[in-house]
């Protein structure tokens, strides 16, 4: 979602639902119900595919041991920002979602890697780098969650607009984030039905947060099988 209005002003709220990500809603309920109770041996998604709908998780697997001096630590977890990972109350005040935080803390220990794809004034900075720098001012001066947000986790896969042309929707900055992965497979997570499918239309396997039902997240056992296959 954007997080931000043209003007620079931060705004974390959610947009209504595209009604093309819901025409896959069949089968992504199928897939997930199929993938969250089958074995760690399953096979994992495939490139492209929308994870809607959930049945209760299996027990994860364990965490995969630490990358190896030269392994390429894969998958890539993308997050939208906004009412996925975080939320800004009437007040101006900004904290985690419930749950963030621990499941930020879960890839963390599993090694897993995460990044952003979010709306932010292209006037913000001539880069990626100063764009983000600018972001993490803007949210830290509003932050009242007891935890800080993990920006070091992020490290530097933060993408954000150059101009507003790439703003999302447009799929750009889900390309760019994607031909940086170094031939990972990519993971998108975010609260809107739209971005959701946007990001699955240029190959991430993507889930959508907040739906009744289901994990409130993409269960990190399954991100981990998702690093076991070819991106």
């Amino acid at each position: 979602m954007a997080m931000t209005g043209g003007d620079g002003t931060v705004h974390v709220n959610g947009y209504a639902s595209n009604a093309s990500a819901r025409a896959g809603l069949a089968l992504g309920a199928a897939l997930v119900s199929t993938l969250l109770c089958a074995p760690a041996t399953t096979a994992a998604p495939e490139e492209g595919a929308t994870v809607r709908g959930a049945a209760a998780p299996a027990p994860a697997p364990a965490p995969a041991p630490a990358p190896a001096p030269g392994e390429r630590p894969c998958p890539v977890v993308y997050f939208d920002l906004g009412e996925t990972l975080v939320h800004t109350a009437d007040d101006g005040s900004t904290a985690y979602l419930p749950g963030a935080a621990s499941y930020l803390r879960t890839l963390r220990e599993r090694h897993i890697r995460v990044g952003l794809i979010t709306n932010v004034p292209p006037s913000w900075g001539a880069t990626d780098a100063e764009r983000s720098a600018r972001l993490r001012t803007e949210v830290d001066a509003t932050w009242r969650g007891p935890t800080a947000f993990a920006w070091a986790d992020f490290g530097d896969r933060i993408r954000t607009p150059r101009t507003e042309a790439e703003r999302k929707p447009s799929p750009v900055l889900w390309q760019r984030a994607k031909e940086d992965s170094g031939g990972c497979r990519v993971v998108y997570e975010a609260e809107t039905a739209q971005e959701v499918s946007v990001a699955s239309s240029v190959g991430f396997v993507s889930y959508q947060v907040g739906l009744p039902h289901r994990p409130a997240f993409l269960p990190a056992g399954l991100v981990e099988l998702l690093g076991r296959r070819p991106g």
